[in-house]
């Protein structure tokens, strides 16, 4: 039986970009060799396709380092006519054909990538990949959309108020009078569309409060300050369902920071110390299926397809989902396969799985 042909494709023009490499290193490293002829595209963060080394070792995250795609003059070149193929074109301009791809799984993070573009360009393309569609991606990129179409849902969210860059700019003043609505401090200050805590502050006097708003507008044009629950940060894991069947859900897991104001970018990535990933959480038997519950709900008000992780907090008032991340991080530590794993859903079942229902789409 021929393999099929699957190009994991990372890297891209975000924030996120390293972050990207570094799951893609988990798939590269997983993925069943016997059943897929893996290629490898990375994306620079110019944005341009170049082929990239299938080796999981020079995309993975290290402690004070992050890997990049660099461009070093060859290029990828996805056929736009509905035949599916993959062109390779060397530095001198001749151009091979790499065949017909059978599908795409874009770990890609961020704008650029998560955020519904990625996926418009691969439906132009006509490759079937792996993932949410074109409006899912989008409104689980920008934490505006996200929380109007959860509390349409009566899905319980994080109390917050959104500010865009020239309305702070014309009337601060009212900005900050809708924020102190809020309930008092300490309020997180967030890019809307960036994820991996990029450009995010922790907000405890106002005095830092204006120059959390510039840092998170150094990344996006709009922000969303969050209301700071007391609460525990647990998150669970959500696949699609298979012939119509609703979305399954994972065990949940629970995120306890140590040493930081929160879980910040350097917690994730750079001081692993810092953090404990509790797999399962320590939930009630009812606590843990209104969860399941909340973040089925939370995936179908999307219209999400393939995968998801829903983080949530769990206060004294009940559960508030925080965001939902539609390509969340894939590493075989992260939390997304760490959860499935713990649910009776091993690494490579779960990349088989993912791919299985984006081929099932077409």
């Amino acid at each position: 039986m021929a393999k099929l042909k699957v190009v994991i494709l990372f890297g891209g023009k975000s924030s996120e970009h390293s972050i990207s490499c570094a799951t893609a290193a988990g798939v590269l490293g997983a993925i069943d060799r016997s059943k897929y002829e893996v290629i490898p595209v990375g994306i620079t963060q110019q944005g341009v396709f170049v082929p990239a080394e299938d080796n999981a070792e020079r995309w993975a995250l290290r402690k004070g380092e992050l890997a990049t795609v660099t461009d070093e003059g060859a290029r990828v070149e996805f056929a736009m006519d509905g035949s599916r193929q993959l062109f390779r074109i060397a530095i001198d301009g001749s151009k091979a054909s790499l065949g017909a791809i059978d599908v795409v799984f874009p770990v890609l993070h961020g704008p650029f990538g998560e955020d519904g573009t990625m996926q418009g360009f691969l439906e132009l393309v006509g490759v079937p990949y792996v993932g949410n569609g074109v409006l899912a991606s989008a409104a689980g990129m920008d934490k505006e959309f996200t929380k109007a179409l959860f509390q349409d849902a009566k899905i319980p969210v994080t109390p917050h108020v959104v500010i865009r860059a020239n309305q702070w700019q014309r009337d601060p003043e009212t900005s900050l009078e809708a924020v102190r609505g809020l309930g008092g401090l300490p309020v997180f200050v967030k890019p809307a569309r960036a994820g991996s805590s990029v450009g995010v502050s922790k907000v405890k006097t106002w005095d830092e409060f204006a120059a959390a708003v510039a840092l998170a507008f150094e990344h996006d044009n709009k922000l969303v300050v969050e209301h700071g629950l007391v609460g525990r940060e647990v998150e669970c894991a959500v696949i699609e369902g298979r012939e119509g069947a609703r979305p399954r859900v994972s065990v949940a897991g629970e995120i306890v920071v140590t040493g930081r104001d929160f879980y910040d970018f350097e917690a994730k990535y750079q001081d692993e110390d810092s953090v404990d990933l509790i797999i399962p959480a320590k939930l009630s038997e009812s606590e843990l299926q209104e969860m399941q519950s909340i973040a089925r709900r939370a995936f179908e008000s999307l219209g999400c397809e393939g995968l998801a992780r829903v983080d949530f907090f769990l206060t004294a008032d009940g559960f508030f989902v925080n965001e939902i991340n539609t390509m969340p991080g894939f590493t075989p530590l992260s939390m997304f396969p760490s959860l499935w794993q713990a649910t009776g859903l091993e690494y490579v079942e779960l990349i088989d799985e993912l791919i299985g229902l984006a081929l099932a789409k077409n």
